[in-house]
C-alpha cells in the first residue's frame, strides 16, 4: 500500500533548517501502514533533505560549512543565465540532495538517538514549501 501526504513548510531562506521528525512521526501514527519506508522529497531545486543531530551548536555549523564549499559571494554561471542571485543556492540542494528514504516499524522512524529529519531552504529568500511523503507498506489489519 502507498500512502500521499504532504507537509507545508514557511521558510526564510539562506540555509534555513527545519525539523520535520515531528510531522513526519505525526503522519506515520495517523497512516493505515504499520511497517515499511518513508520517503521525503522536495519539489524544486534549492532546498534539501537530510538527518542531522537537531542542536543549536549544528544550526550554526551547517550554514557556516556550507559557506565555505559554495559561497553566496562567489560568482556562479547560473546568475549569468537568469540573471538572478541563487547559483549557491542550487549548488548546496545539488550537494545535500532532495530526498530521503527511512524505514520505520509499528508506525515509528527507524532513527538513531540524536537523529532528525530536517529540511533545509538554501534559496536567498523566504519561501512557502511543500514536501512530498510517501509512506509505503504493510496495511493494518
Amino acid at each position: 500500500m502507498i500512502q500521499t501526504e504532504y507537509i507545508e513548510l514557511s521558510t526564510r531562506g539562506h540555509t534555513d533548517i527545519h525539523d520535520i521528525t515531528p510531522e513526519v512521526t505525526r503522519l506515520l501514527r495517523e497512516s493505515d501502514i504499520t511497517d515499511g519506508i518513508v520517503t521525503l522529497f522536495v519539489p524544486g531545486s534549492t532546498g534539501g533533505l537530510t538527518t542531522i543531530e537537531y542542536e543549536p551548536g549544528l544550526i550554526k555549523d551547517i550554514p557556516e560549512a556550507l559557506e565555505k564549499i559554495a559561497p553566496a559571494s562567489a560568482p556562479y554561471h547560473h546568475h549569468d543565465t537568469w540573471h538572478d542571485d541563487n547559483g549557491s543556492s542550487h549548488v548546496r540542494a545539488a550537494l545535500v540532495g532532495p530526498s530521503l528514504t527511512i524505514p520505520f516499524t509499528q508506525k515509528t522512524p527507524c532513527l538513531g538517538t540524536w537523529q532528525q529529519l530536517v529540511f533545509i531552504d538554501f534559496d536567498t529568500r523566504p519561501r512557502t514549501r511543500r514536501l512530498v511523503v510517501q509512506i509505503m507498506g504493510e496495511e493494518i489489519v
